[in-house]
């Protein structure tokens, strides 16, 4: 069985990697499957070379995300994606006006079980290079739902802050792991139950982690 790539996509300073990270050891110990977490390309290229990338430098850090992600998934059950070709391409679209790299990152995509979109509720934080300011959220959460519903494709929105964020990651991949190795008893049994126990509609919120409703709202 191939593996489950689960890609986190977001504006910066949203909790991405923090999110990755804490779903990558709590799918681990709850499932007992073989799950990694492939980190943001960007902050280890921007680290090396003290700067930010030209416009002619974005296709390769795309294709070495990407690349990085294939490698991992050849050997694991689980890949979670520390963001994506997509968000290199965005911020391309962004700064440089320049959308020729948004194909491929929506091809890869659609090769995704889950795609989670981190909210705009977490405070933003200075960290790096690689980020430019409280004020380019917006504007490229935006352009990640712009995309993401130009190519067709669903994601899930993950909002709330410490327990709660992972709560409603946790919550949206439990149901892709039901026909995968049975789960040691625990934390996804837990999940499972609670997920099974849900009513099939809730009442629709601006975090609503239903891909249907989010982009029903979106389109008003």
């Amino acid at each position: 069985m191939s593996a489950l790539l689960i890609a986190i996509v977001g504006a910066e300073s949203t909790g991405k990697s923090t999110l990755a990270q804490d779903l990558t050891l709590h799918l681990s110990l709850a499932t007992g499957l073989r799950c990694t977490v492939v980190p943001e390309y960007l902050r280890e290229w921007c680290d090396a070379n003290q700067r930010t990338p030209r416009p002619d430098e974005q296709a390769w850090i795309a294709a070495e995300q990407s690349a990085r992600i294939e490698g991992a998934a050849l050997d694991h059950d689980i890949v979670i994606c520390d963001t994506s070709a997509l968000m290199t391409a965005i911020y391309s679209q962004y700064l440089f006006n320049d959308s020729s790299l948004l194909a491929q990152g929506l091809a890869f995509h659609r090769r995704c079980a889950l795609t989670l979109l981190t909210a705009l509720d977490l405070p933003w934080v200075a960290d790096g290079l690689q980020r430019d300011g409280a004020h380019v959220r917006r504007p490229i959460d935006t352009a990640i739902r712009s995309a993401l519903l130009g190519g067709g494709l669903n994601w899930s929105v993950v909002a709330g802050s410490g327990a709660a964020r992972l709560d409603a990651a946790l919550n949206a991949v439990t149901p892709l792991l039901k026909y995968r190795r049975q789960a040691r008893p625990g934390l996804f049994t837990r999940l499972t139950e609670r997920q099974e126990a849900l009513p099939e509609w809730r009442w629709a919120c601006e975090n609503c982690d239903v891909p249907e409703c989010e982009h029903l709202s979106f389109r008003r």
